[in-house]
């Protein structure tokens, strides 16, 4: 005679399902809980590296001014956090316009590369890049950095309008290094191509676009109350 041994059924699904949804309740929750508690320190630090970055393209001034274009022509001052073009004007101790700071950013070689640069309207010239944000290749892409030869294009990097104001007299362009001849043309870098013309790429873009306005539209930040301005600090 045989005995039959008890037969085991399948496992009940509701509780697997339970623990399931309830880790990933908890997990969701532990997320969105950091990223709350952090935002304002990634908020602050952001705006402080902004600050540093607007003061090193334009060491001349001790205060900034964020601004907005406006509907009718012209600019306004505005928050940061509103003025979404990044233009900042900047400010010397007495208050008076000395250039201006501009977010400009573009696609290189490994993913989208930020920049600030500054703007002399007294020079017609760019006068200064910082890199605000790159994953370029170590080594290579990251050259835009910290290429003394580089960022030396951008000591005065020829910016004037042509006769009619409309635009920039020479388009900016870049050129293989060793090959610069005019003051519009960026030395470019041997073994990190894409990125040097990425950088060159994006500023003739945002320089096309802004620098007639701001040349037309000069006395908007001319007038701008400097006390308003945010201070450049140490």
């Amino acid at each position: 005679m045989t005995s039959s041994l008890p037969q085991e059924g399948p496992a009940p699904v509701w509780p697997m399902y339970r623990a399931l949804v309830g880790v990933g309740l908890l997990c969701g929750l532990l997320i969105v809980s950091v990223f709350e508690i952090t935002r304002p320190v990634i908020a602050h630090n952001r705006a402080v590296a902004l600050q540093q970055a607007i003061f090193e393209v334009l060491p001349e001034a001790s205060s900034s001014q964020a601004f907005r274009p406006v509907d009718n022509g012209g600019f306004a001052a505005a928050d940061v956090g509103e003025a979404g073009e990044g233009l900042y004007a900047g400010y010397d101790d007495d208050g008076a316009l000395v250039g201006f700071a501009l977010e400009a950013q573009g696609m290189g070689y490994q993913d989208t590369i930020r920049v600030l640069y500054g703007y002399s309207p007294e020079r017609h010239a760019i006068v200064g890049l910082r890199v605000l944000e790159s994953k370029e290749t170590p080594g290579l892409g990251d050259k835009i950095e910290v290429e003394p030869h580089f960022q030396a294009n951008f000591e005065r990097l020829d910016a004037a309008l042509a006769a009619d104001g409309s635009t920039l007299a020479h388009a900016i362009e870049v050129v293989s290094q060793g090959t610069k001849t005019s003051p519009w043309q960026i030395d470019g870098i041997t073994g990190a191509t894409i990125s040097s013309k990425a950088v060159g790429a994006m500023l003739g873009e945002n320089a096309e676009r802004w620098i007639p306005e701001i040349q037309r539209h000069l006395s908007d930040f001319r007038d701008a109350v400097p006390a308003a301005a945010t201070g450049g600090g140490e």
